[in-house]
């Protein structure tokens, strides 16, 4: 039985493990490490230094470290698979499933995998250029070719022995595929349904016609959208002509989605592809700098716009004070509502009632944020030296105009921008930010202005 280890013996654990490395103390290593739960066993191989780590190399069989090399970031496998001998690399490779190799050969240098392929079994080397044949981020690119078939005749005894002897090779055995003479997908059999059947029924009385599949082709965000919708551990990748080539499991959804997630994010705060800590100053620098130099300049507009009202300003200079409030109100309500909408438009919950629907909402939403924020800093203006009624009035309304204007802002932009086909994430923070700045305090100066003479 795996042990999984808690925050409080973890580093007594790993304590005892490291010691047994640093004395040459194989056999007590083995016994302990590969007793712990693989989760648990990848943690404390990513504390170990080099030298442990290659130490760990010689106690383990590759079919025992493929689990740990599965488990690491692609980053982290560049490094450690330099550090093996070439015998246990091609050995460790042949265990892993043929997604997480395809994975790791689509981030080394062509010729190294070209050679590493060349050593592998040609049944296993075809799977792999295959996968790798596929388009980044399609369903083809994240299939694993491990999974098992059913023939219509076939009875629940025979298929439950050959489980027995093959399932430990699937990716999956939940859900089993049953194809024709034509390898062509016909039905779907849950492995609930073979263990409550009896022993001499027959998979076609068994198996459902009717099975959601998905095009090699298919983009993963749509699989993903998929795999979700209908409560699926693995969707089919089937070709044109009906050829079942492949599944994509839950596990594989997982990534994507974690990918997406940080994609998005990246883009929200203009730092699409410069999340990954692995990334050096200077590739963080060029993924960075572009959207700052832009955003600098759009900023120009900002300061243009402060000298344009400089009269106003040196006419009654209190309403300097009141600038950054402002142009941080506008930022904030905006990236409020950008968030909103890049959400529910990556969960594909708006449709052309749900757009109406969530506008009148966000523009009541914004009106009634801006009634409060708007009597709020009215009277508190009111205790600052040199305000009076009049200057909380003129703030007071500027915040209310700028809190509805910026919610609508940051709620069009990115439904335009989806409009045209294009990822909404890129209507980022920043942006709606210097866009709103210019905005608010565009508002702020007119009324300011326009009320000049009361003040």
């Amino acid at each position: 039985m795996e042990r999984t280890l808690n925050i409080k013996n973890r580093e007594e654990f790993t304590y005892y493990l490291f010691l047994y490395l640093k004395k040459n103390e194989k056999e007590s290593f083995r016994t302990e490490f590969l007793d712990l739960h693989p989760t648990d066993q990848i943690d404390i191989f990513k504390q170990m230094s080099e030298e442990k780590r290659k130490r760990v190399y010689d106690y383990l069989e590759p079919i025992e470290f493929a689990g740990i090399f599965q488990g690491l970031a692609l980053a982290e496998q560049k490094t450690v698979f330099s550090e093996l001998e070439d015998a246990f690399a091609l050995n460790m490779l042949n265990e892993l499933a043929a997604d997480d190799i395809t994975d790791f050969f689509g981030q080394i240098p062509d010729g190294i995998a070209s050679f590493l392929l060349s050593k592998m079994g040609k049944k296993e080397a075809n799977n792999i250029k295959q996968l790798l044949s596929y388009k980044e981020e399609t369903a083809g690119s994240i299939m694993t070719t491990e999974f098992i078939t059913l023939a219509p005749k076939d009875t629940v005894l025979a298929v439950m022995e050959r489980l027995r002897e093959e399932g430990m090779d699937a990716e999956t055995i939940y859900y089993l595929y049953v194809t024709n003479d034509e390898d062509k997908l016909i039905g779907i059999v849950s492995l609930r349904e073979l263990i409550i059947s009896v022993a001499d029924d027959t998979i076609e009385n068994l198996m459902k016609e009717q099975v959601i599949s998905v095009s090699p082709l298919t983009d993963q965000e749509e699989v993903s959208t998929i795999i979700k919708d209908y409560d699926l551990l693995a969707v089919p990748v089937v070709t044109n002509d009906g050829k079942m080539i492949g599944i994509v499991t839950v596990d594989d959804i997982i990534d994507v989605i974690e990918e997406e997630i940080t994609e998005d994010i990246g883009q929200l705060a203009a730092v699409k592809g410069a999340l990954d800590l692995n990334v050096n100053a200077l590739t963080a620098t060029k993924k960075r700098l572009p959207w700052l130099v832009v955003l600098l300049f759009v900023g120009m507009f900002t300061a243009g716009l402060i000298g344009r009202y400089e009269g106003t300003l040196a006419e009654v200079a209190i309403l300097a004070v009141f600038i950054p409030l402002i142009a941080d109100m506008a930022g904030n309500t905006g990236t409020q509502s950008l968030a909103i909408v890049v959400r529910g438009l990556a969960l594909e919950k708006f449709d052309r009632k749900g757009i109406v629907k969530l506008l009148k909402r966000e523009f009541l939403t914004g009106g009634l944020m801006g009634i409060v924020c708007g009597l709020l800093v009215s009277v508190i203006t009111l205790v600052i030296p040199g305000a009076n009624l009049i200057l909380g009035s003129i703030i007071g309304l500027s915040l209310f105009i700028t809190i509805v204007i910026s919610t609508l802002t940051g709620t069009v932009i990115p439904l335009i921008i989806h409009r045209f086909k294009i990822d909404p994430a890129v209507a980022s923070g920043p942006f709606i930010t210097t866009i709103n700045d210019l905005v608010g305090l565009f508002v702020y100066f007119s009324i300011a202005t326009t009320l000049i003479h009361y003040l």
